[in-house]
């Protein structure tokens, strides 16, 4: 596990760019500690067309998006995390895009899954959310 690495779930990253959201304030609280901290900050390759989808300025997406990829880590799901997610997913009823990526952020030693989801599936990674991480850290 890499003490210093987080992944961030595609809720997060879009109240990051939606100034609009009501966790936008927490989400760049967040994004000043991780980067201050020199946190890894983790996100899955499948959330770039997701997050320019739901954002509605495009241009401001792709600049966020143009800027981040060389700073944060971009993890692909690859074969085995899709088969594993999908036979979890499948066999419990869960929602597939939080499993592959609870499952992604663990196979890449991810410490902390971060989300504003109140109810998150668990695959053995710490899921907290922006006050339990902050609750969490030491600051």
């Amino acid at each position: 596990m890499c003490q210093n690495r987080v992944f961030l779930d595609t809720n997060i990253v879009i109240d990051i760019l939606d100034t609009k959201r009501p966790l936008h304030n927490e989400a760049s609280r967040l994004i000043e500690f991780l980067t201050l901290k020199k946190f890894e900050i983790a996100i899955s390759e499948d959330m770039l067309s997701t997050i320019f989808y739901i954002v509605k300025d495009k241009k401001a997406v792709l600049r966020f998006l143009k800027n981040i990829i060389r700073k944060w880590l971009v993890l692909p799901y690859g074969a085995n995390v899709i088969r594993k997610s999908i036979e979890i997913a499948y066999d419990n009823e869960l929602d597939l895009e939080d499993v592959l990526q609870c499952i992604c952020a663990k196979e890449n030693r991810c410490s902390y899954f971060i989300t504003s989801d109140k109810k998150f599936f668990t695959c053995g990674i710490d899921i907290v959310t922006y006050d339990e991480f902050f609750g969490t850290i030491s600051l």
